[in-house]
């Protein structure tokens, strides 16, 4: 097994929405992801001023030029945001003053920053008129996921026409409260024969009971594991950042935002999820291969 983790921000102290990354933390990253299991990344970089966002995707992508081992560990660049939903609840850890409409022009400079490495973008579609910012990806080959986000079953229905293929972190970047049965959680699991689901299981994102009913209604062979790591991922309980957040990690190791009102990333490891896989969720090495290597690869076009 070899793990493709779509959504890793940071880990082992190092967070890649830092300005001042540098060479070392990059390396000592990628040791600390191969040691504990996880073959390659996405290296994903949070809501911010699209200047801010394009000068750290540069940054990373030329330090990764400069280590063999960076260029094996990371895959690609996913952008979550800044073209999502700025409603409180939606827009989740993501400073709602830096969000955009998705529009193919605001983009551009942040594809530029990547260097061609840009393989996902997470986007709210309803936010994105026309979908013209799905279809303007996807036509150059690049994976478009729906997330902190809350279109209509319509409006997912016609990004999904335009190209949009995967859902970030299913179950979150919504808010506590919604409608019982007209929510985002159901109409993604509705259109699970035409998108990737993805999910954090560390038991905390979302409960395992309520992981393995989603599992069940989706069909595990539309479903893909993340961590969504940040930096204190693999570290016990102490202070960690994310893009400017100030974050505590208490003795549970869950990652809030300071005033203790949603997560923030999570903390969780390869090893962890496959300990919560065989354990709690009940899943056969064969579905857990698929959810961490062979599905992600696919659902981003690195399947051989």
């Amino acid at each position: 097994m070899k793990p493709l983790d779509l959504q890793v921000n940071g880990y082992a102290g190092v967070d890649f929405n830092r300005d001042d990354l540098n060479a070392e933390g990059l390396h000592h990253a990628c040791e600390c992801l191969r040691q504990d299991g996880c073959d390659q990344i996405l290296a994903t970089f949070i809501t911010d001023s699209v200047s801010s966002m394009s000068s750290r995707v540069a940054k990373l992508v030329q330090l990764r030029e400069q280590d063999p081992l960076a260029r094996e560990v990371i895959a690609g660049v996913h952008l979550e945001g800044p073209f999502i939903n700025p409603q409180k609840g939606y827009v989740g850890a993501h400073p709602p003053n830096h969000v955009l409409p998705a529009n193919p022009e605001a983009i551009k400079p942040l594809l530029e920053a990547g260097a061609g490495l840009t393989r996902l973008v997470t986007l709210a579609p309803e936010c994105d008129e026309g979908q013209r910012t799905t279809a303007f990806l996807s036509a150059q080959g690049i994976a478009v996921s729906a997330g902190h986000c809350d279109p209509s079953l319509e409006v997912l229905r016609a990004a999904a026409d335009a190209g949009l293929s995967l859902f970030t972190h299913v179950g979150n970047g919504c808010p506590m409260l919604m409608h019982r049965h007209d929510n985002i959680i159901q109409r993604a699991l509705n259109l699970s024969d035409r998108l990737w689901l993805c999910f954090i299981p560390d038991g905390v994102h979302i409960e395992f009971f309520a992981l393995r009913n989603y599992l069940r209604a989706a069909g595990l062979e539309r479903c893909i594991f993340v961590t969504d790591a940040i930096s204190a991922a693999r570290l016990g309980p102490g202070r960690y950042s994310l893009a400017g957040w100030d974050i505590q990690i208490g003795e549970d190791l869950v990652a809030r935002s300071p005033d203790g009102s949603h997560f923030v990333g999570s903390t969780v490891t390869i090893p962890r999820i496959l300990n919560n896989a065989r354990g709690p969720l009940g899943l056969d090495e064969s579905h857990i291969q698929a959810m961490l290597d062979t599905h992600p690869r696919r659902a981003i076009g690195l399947a051989p």
